[in-house]
């Protein structure tokens, strides 16, 4: 029998339920506190998420309390980048905030890109 963990509050959060183990995912590396999973729809050949296990809404939601985790995160993201082997043609790293940036899941998660040349701006102004 799985033993499920819950996580923050937020049981209706999908990345809730896949540190759950309630929804499946492709993991790729996984800590106490962060959990590494390649994205449902990329963007490039590398795109991963890294998210804390704990609920957190989003970035303008972290506080000083949440310093470790975000240095775990952002050592999470240079360890996938080195499992993907772009650590030295270069990645994205990516934290949206809000409806107008594109955030569909309301739980904190930094974008790992790349795996081919990216351009800036990302996106064309509208």
């Amino acid at each position: 029998m799985k033993a499920t963990v819950r996580y923050g509050s937020e049981m209706s959060c999908l990345f809730c339920k896949i540190v759950a183990g309630d929804v499946p995912a492709t993991v790729i590396h996984r800590t106490p506190t962060t959990l590494a999973f390649r994205d449902v729809a990329p963007i490039a050949p590398t795109h991963v998420l890294v998210i804390p296990v704990r609920h957190i809404e989003h970035a303008a939601a972290t506080g000083p309390e949440d310093a470790e985790v975000l240095q775990q995160m952002l050592a999470v993201a240079a360890e996938v980048a080195s499992l993907d082997g772009i650590t030295e043609s270069g990645y994205r790293l990516v934290f949206n905030v809000g409806p107008d940036s594109g955030n569909s899941v309301g739980h904190l998660h930094l974008h790992v890109v790349g795996g081919h040349p990216m351009g800036w701006p990302p996106f064309p102004r509208q």
